[in-house]
């Protein structure tokens, strides 16, 4: 299914946005977190964004391999340097996931969604995975850099076998080739709007978007998380971004970590 609806943009403001100026090409890289990273200690300015032709070493949550072949994705990492609290900073999770799947609606027809925590699935298989990670000084946030991997150009052969069931690409879903620049800058400038709203408003405009954004909410999920595993019916985010689960006695439980399994 494709859709050419974005999502309402509320108060955004897209007035020369920055970050897309601060994009540089790179081309086969270990992984694109690390040379944010390697930026980011040097003091490279907020919105700085390395973006690769391919990563060797790429990597998502809880250290799984990314699969992201030369010439075919988009691979970048974004530096980030918001004053907040440590406790606070998974909502950045939550942002990037707005912002990539509204412009990747937006320019490609692509009716992405996003699955909680941290990615974006077309028909059911996953178009996109977001890893925000954070570094520590005096005890609070120096900075974030926040790993976005679009799968853009990738057709079915370009998967491994193991993958084929439950990855896509825009490609596959569109019957297009993405101008991978151009969605990447349009990306990089609905980022920028999501996050300077973010800090003027808060967590709540966010919020409202995700929530109709979601291909989470309503469904039944499984979810393991550190401390035990359970079900229930996704219903919302709370106003920190922990999922709400209705479990079977009506109870509502918030999931501030883990992963979950629609069902």
């Amino acid at each position: 299914m494709k859709s050419n609806e974005a999502t309402p943009h509320l108060h955004l403001e897209y007035k020369e946005p920055e970050w897309p100026e601060r994009l540089r090409r790179l081309g086969t890289v270990l992984s694109t977190q690390e040379e944010a990273r390697k930026l980011a200690e040097c003091d490279a300015p907020e919105g700085t964004t390395v973006m690769a032709e391919e990563q060797t070493g790429g990597r998502g949550r809880m250290g799984r391999k990314w699969h992201s072949p030369a010439g075919k994705g988009i691979w970048m990492s974004i530096v980030l340097r918001p004053e907040l609290p440590l406790a606070a900073t998974p909502q950045l999770t939550l942002l990037a996931g707005v912002a990539v799947c509204t412009a990747i609606r937006r320019e490609t027809g692509v009716e992405a969604g996003i699955k909680w925590p941290n990615d974006l699935l077309a028909g059911g298989r996953k178009i996109c995975g977001i890893l925000v990670e954070s570094a520590l000084r005096e005890g609070g946030l120096h900075y974030a850099i926040a790993g976005i991997g679009i799968s853009a150009n990738l057709a079915v052969d370009d998967y491994p076998e193991e993958l084929r069931s439950v990855a896509t690409s825009l490609l596959i879903e569109s019957g297009k080739q993405v101008d991978r620049t151009r969605l990447a800058e349009a990306v990089l400038a609905e980022l920028e709007a999501w996050y300077r709203l973010y800090l003027r408003e808060g967590f709540a405009p966010v919020r409202e978007a995700w929530q109709s954004l979601s291909v989470t909410l309503g469904r039944r999920i499984l979810c393991g998380t550190p401390e035990n595993r359970g079900e229930g019916l996704a219903v919302g985010l709370d106003e920190n971004g922990a999922l709400l689960l209705q479990n079977e006695d009506g109870e509502i439980v918030s999931v501030l970590s883990g992963e979950i399994k629609i069902i």
